[in-house]
């Protein structure tokens, strides 16, 4: 039953990587990977990508998004796991998480266009409100200090239902007599929740934030591209959408390939590092 899983792993994850020669030449789509002369110094499309003036504005600019959406993308899922699981009324409990997790499947383009449709700063429903209300209307979509919140915002409307079906399984997995104990104790529902829900499903949690470490420089391509504008670059432009342009764009796909390889690398080390961090509280994967 593995084996499909296993050979798709092989060919589609660790065949391409042989690719990744072409980030130390020049490589010509005419002469293949092999017949590309190799670059002279080696590190050649790695030092274009460091010594670029764009490189500190990128590097920030994705460090920032992908930490707001770390840190502010985990807790609401949990709530809402947590929350479905305190529920008593199952039609309700079964509705709500249909609904939080159908957004899911929606591609970031529709995301977008359900976002112009409420924050458009000439016909959004929003804007429309903040009008009527006798204020001036706000640019969500193109205002440099609005675009981040824009991203994170959408981010956790898009995911919250399905992050939660994890920590859902997980609450399941809790020893029903804990919580029997805990009740003849005398815990209230929220002790209850604090003691033993919690730390029931910490090793999931510290789980999931030890692989969205190891994706801490895709700062959300799709979404990126998909929302940003030239009004927002100083605030949304991001290592890939700058690939995209430069690399792709271009057909520099030296550049591009180098520019992976530095974040495959930076996401080892950050993975690597926060495992041994956590197994030190009884965490980690490995």
């Amino acid at each position: 039953m593995l084996l499909p899983l296993v050979a798709w792993y092989i060919i589609f994850k660790y065949v391409p990587m042989y690719g990744v020669i072409i980030s130390f030449k020049d490589y010509n789509i005419m002469s293949g990977i092999g017949g590309s002369d190799w670059a002279n110094p080696w590190y050649k499309y790695f030092e274009m990508f460091f010594n670029s003036p764009y490189f500190s504005q990128l590097l920030t600019n994705t460090l920032l998004i992908s930490c707001y959406k770390l840190i502010f993308s985990t807790i609401p899922p949990i709530i809402l796991a947590v929350l479905l699981n305190e529920s008593r009324g199952v039609h309700l409990k079964r509705w709500v998480q249909t609904l939080s997790y159908m957004p899911h499947f929606l591609s970031w383009v529709i995301v977008y266009g359900i976002a112009v449709a409420f924050f458009s700063e000439t016909n959004g429903l929003v804007n429309r409100w903040i009008s009527d209300l006798g204020y001036d209307a706000i640019s969500f979509m193109s205002a440099p200090e609005w675009f981040r919140s824009m991203l994170v915002g959408t981010d956790i409307w898009k995911d919250l239902g399905w992050g939660a079906i994890i920590y859902i399984a997980a609450i399941a997995g809790i020893d029903p007599s804990l919580y029997e104990a805990a009740m003849m104790d005398g815990a209230g529902r929220l002790r209850r929740i604090w003691s033993i829900t919690l730390p029931g499903i910490a090793n999931v949690i510290v789980l999931l934030l030890i692989l969205r470490l190891g994706y801490i420089l895709d700062a959300g391509f799709d979404q990126v591209f998909i929302f940003y504008n030239v009004r927002v670059y100083s605030v949304g432009d991001i290592i890939d959408t700058w690939v995209y342009r430069t690399g792709l764009e271009q057909l520099n796909f030296s550049l591009a390939a180098a520019v992976g390889l530095f974040k495959s690398v930076i996401g080892m080390a950050l993975v690597l590092a926060a495992n041994k961090i956590a197994r030190r509280w009884g965490g980690g994967i490995w």
